[in-house]
């Protein structure tokens, strides 16, 4: 081949190697790039068919954000999650499973779990800081929950969380008073513990009464001020017919006429 045309066939040729190679990098860059932005310890997976993201022991403190949409089984388990905000899970309409358990949960927001209720059926909140949950915090969802190994405040509020969602099995056991009004329930399973005490129950005697006893108290109140308000109201009237008795004939009669004109 000439020497010209060489010449003038290399630009091209190597124009045509640059495109290749930036679009290599771009297809290689488009694949690598989901994987990159998953936290550390945190990968995807497919197992028994269902798609699922493993963030197990990886130091997390909150719920990661690019999770794929379309995950059936998550695995958030051994990190130090410390709270569960509100729409945490709103992007995975597909979820199946959720695994909670040993973090440092000790608050789950209202709504936190809204948009599951549709297909999730296990949810593992087992051994975290949970004290006391408002049962609303559950609304509509059918999955089954494990509850134990948390530090519970056995009251009516854990009551009302209990019959509000369905417990996963051999899980009920664990549930155990950590705290509580009574010092007997102390260590006891809270479900052997409302087998003979309903807190909701005893919450509206007390509640009852509070109200009774402050009603009585604005009673007694309102009937004292009375009392007061009529006696010195007599004294002021007895020291004023005293003075009227005190002074002369005409100018006590002068005083009982302007007293009786003023007062009509």
């Amino acid at each position: 081949m000439p020497v010209a045309q060489q010449v003038l066939l290399c630009p091209i040729t190597m124009g045509l190697l640059l495109q290749s190679l930036f679009l290599l990098l771009f297809l290689l860059g488009s694949c690598l790039h989901p994987a990159a932005a998953f936290p550390k310890g945190c990968y995807p997976s497919e197992e028994e068919g269902l798609k699922t993201f493993r963030c197990s022991n990886a130091q997390l403190t909150e719920i990661p954000r690019d999770i794929p949409n379309d995950t059936n089984k998550l695995y958030l388990d051994s990190n130090q999650i410390p709270f569960l905000p509100r729409d945490a899970f709103r992007d995975l309409p597909l979820l199946l499973e959720l695994d909670l358990s040993h973090n440092a949960i000790a608050r789950v927001e209202s709504g936190a779990f809204r948009g599951l209720a549709e297909h999730l059926h296990s949810l593992d909140l087992s051994s975290n800081r949970l004290v006391s949950v408002s049962k609303d915090a559950f609304s509509n969802l059918k999955a089954k929950v494990n509850l134990s190994n948390n530090p519970w405040l056995c009251d009516c509020r854990l009551q009302e969380l209990i019959r509000a969602v369905e417990l996963a099995a051999d899980s009920s056991g664990g549930i155990v008073c950590d705290s509580s009004a009574q010092e007997e329930h102390i260590g006891k399973a809270f479900l052997q513990v409302i087998a003979d005490t309903d807190f909701c129950n005893v919450y509206k005697k007390t509640t009852d009464i509070a109200m009774l006893v402050t009603m009585f108290g604005w009673f007694a109140m309102v009937i004292s001020y009375l009392v007061y308000y009529v006696r010195q109201n007599q004294e002021d009237a007895r020291r004023h017919l005293e003075y009227l008795k005190s002074l002369p004939s005409k100018q006590r009669r002068s005083e009982e006429s302007s007293t009786i004109s003023t007062v009509v």
